[in-house]
């Protein structure tokens, strides 16, 4: 198994190339850079096509009462060089005015998601007092809409519940394209702006959109079966972003390495490594994945991915300090007795404290990761997920990275696709 120390190297040089959204020059080099490493393992790879709406945003800035605010422009939202409206908070605002919303990031504790999962590994008994932040508030993605609805003309987003000083929130991603701009103000400009309304003001909110031909990153190696596991993450992220997902990109390059190791008749199945574009784009990399390689799906014993080992932070001051501690980890994973049992020895085994396992549909119809669309194709899935509050945000820095945790998710993910030797998808699909 690689060591932490490549794999920090790995996550070092895909974050040092810069911002990596989808069409972006930092994310067209990680394409073609884990083409190069995947081909030095021997794997037979290849880059498949991927289109994608390619958003770069431009000037942001809130005009009002004197006051000139930066901004960060909502992704995918009508761009403006200058509105101008009667700013109101959402509740008092009339057709036509700039709504301003207060987001509040959302608290969840731990004793609740314990309460949905079916089994957890949480030998330190932190589960019944842990609260986790996680980085949405109670609109998910849609922030815009209920401003939309109230027939406003743009909106303003006050960062007023973010435990900490920002204006770099990379919501939405959906990449819907929503008929109002959009910005993002900090807590403290916000708090600021409160103060002044309802008022008149002008909004800025400059961005651009471009289609863009990005790719998926696919490579194989033969297995002792008939049958595929597939092992991925996305390479893409909404900034530099180590966690999000440059450590996802350094699991998938270890699982990668591991296996080309072993000899071909030891491996369980034929075993796929992908690593998708488009994540920031509504995942658009696994639709089109699952699109061209329709086929392929019925033989797929298991869908592994790996996403985010973070660091759980605490808010100092005003900014984010790393703890030593991981974010509480979630394994969703399809509800067959045999591959939940495989998981949870997995956990124990590399002592992967505070793990949840968790049914896919836990927080909705599809678990909230990049390989979501697998699960309404029927495929058996394992999907391994943090969500730190800072996961969308330009916070998301070298120094959140659980370095420590690095081995033994990957030595898990390694124990889990071994796990399936000998199963068929039917056994799997059977069993469900």
């Amino acid at each position: 198994m690689p060591s932490a120390a490549e794999m920090v190297d790995w996550i070092e040089t895909v974050v040092s190339r810069g911002v990596r959204r989808p069409g972006y020059p930092a994310d067209v080099w990680t394409e073609n850079w884990l083409a190069e490493r995947l081909g030095e393992l021997g794997l037979e790879t290849a880059l498949e096509p991927v289109e994608v709406p390619c958003w770069s945003p431009g000037t942001g800035v809130l005009r009002a009462g004197g006051l000139e605010l930066p901004g960060f422009p909502l992704p995918f939202t009508r761009p403006t060089s200058g509105t101008r409206a009667r700013l109101a908070r959402l509740g008092d605002v009339r057709p036509g005015d700039l709504a301003v919303a207060e987001l509040t990031f959302t608290e969840l504790p731990q004793s609740a998601v314990r309460d949905l999962a079916t089994a957890t590994y949480d030998p330190e008994g932190v589960f019944d007092e842990l609260t986790q932040v996680i980085p949405f508030g109670p609109e998910m993605m849609e922030v815009v809409e209920p401003a939309m609805a109230a027939g406003a003309s743009g909106f303003v987003g006050a960062l007023t519940g973010v435990p900490w000083e920002t204006r770099d929130y990379y919501v939405p991603y959906d990449a819907v394209q929503r008929p109002i701009p959009g910005l993002w103000l900090s807590g403290a400009d916000s708090r600021r702006l409160l103060d002044l309304l309802p008022c008149e003001g002008e909004l800025v909110a400059e961005s651009a959109v471009r289609p863009a031909t990005t790719h998926n990153v696919v490579a194989t190696l033969p297995g002792a079966g008939p049958h595929w596991v597939i092992v991925a993450s996305h390479h893409d992220g909404p900034w530099a972003s180590a966690v999000e997902d440059a450590t996802g990109i350094a699991l998938v390059l270890a699982a990668a390495k591991y296996w080309s190791a072993v000899p071909e008749a030891e491996r369980p199945h034929n075993l796929m490594f992908l690593l998708t574009s488009g994540h920031m784009a509504h995942a658009a990399g696994t639709r089109a994945f699952i699109e061209r390689h329709r086929e392929l799906l019925p033989g797929v014993v298991l869908e592994l991915h790996l996403e985010h080992a973070a660091l759980r932070c605490e808010v100092e001051d005003g900014r984010l300090v790393p703890t030593a501690d991981p974010e509480p980890r979630w394994w969703f994973t399809s509800q067959v007795p045999a591959l939940e049992k495989v998981v949870e020895d997995a956990l124990a085994a590399e002592d992967l404290r505070r793990s949840f396992v968790l049914p896919p549909e836990t927080f909705g119809p599809m678990p909230p990761t990049d390989g979501a669309f697998f699960h309404p194709e029927g495929v058996p899935l394992v999907h391994f997920l943090s969500a730190p509050m800072y996961l969308f945000d330009s916070a998301d820095t070298l120094d959140k990275v659980d370095v420590a945790s690095l081995e033994p998710l990957s030595r898990a993910a390694a124990r889990i696709v071994a796990g399936t030797a000998g199963w068929t998808p039917a056994d799997l699909r059977l069993a469900r």
